[in-house]
């Protein structure tokens, strides 16, 4: 049975996010469903220098704690390749001259409308991004071998889900899966 929206409002919305509450049919009957949308799709960088090692960046999440990620971020309307290439600039100081879009993935989809893409950087120069990662938040960034970073998964250091598929992405791509 297919689900069916008999009725929708809006509870809540900024520039990021809406959430809305909408009166349902599913295959369980009538019920009401709590769905959040991101206003822009978001991007996830596997940024993987000539030694073979991904960058992570570290921050404080309000809504989690500490966290070890790959640099990311909103996508703000602009193209993802774009804010792909501004995130990894603002979050670890770095630029890439290749590129590859590595797919689409949907964060949380039973309750919530959250595109996103998944980019491969190749070719990378560092600069220095002290000022926009104090503004990002960001407390360090790291690099580990690629197998280091499945460690750090395996371990539980590692629990940003977006992350963890953002590196089985490029692990399927770059063949050490199979």
């Amino acid at each position: 049975m297919a689900w069916s929206t008999r009725a929708s409002r809006t509870v809540y919305e900024n520039r990021w996010i809406h959430v809305r509450e909408d009166d349902v049919t599913g295959p369980h009957g009538d019920g009401i469903y709590g769905v959040m949308r991101m206003q822009h799709p978001a991007v996830f960088v596997i940024a993987l220098d000539d030694r073979e090692r991904v960058c992570l960046v570290e921050l404080d999440r309000y809504t989690t704690g500490r966290s070890i990620e790959v640099p990311a971020g909103g996508s703000d309307g602009e193209d993802p390749l774009v804010a792909a290439q501004r995130e990894l600039l603002e979050e670890a100081g770095i630029t890439a001259s290749t590129w590859h879009h590595l797919g689409r993935m949907n964060a949380l989809n039973g309750i919530a409308d959250a595109p996103e893409h998944v980019f491969l950087a190749r070719d990378l120069t560092i600069t220095d991004a002290t000022a926009s990662q104090h503004e990002e938040g960001i407390d360090a960034v790291r690099w580990v071998p690629f197998a280091g970073a499945l460690d750090l998964i395996a371990d539980g250091e590692i629990t940003d889900g977006e992350s963890i598929a953002a590196l089985a992405f490029a692990g399927i791509r770059l063949g050490r899966f199979r």
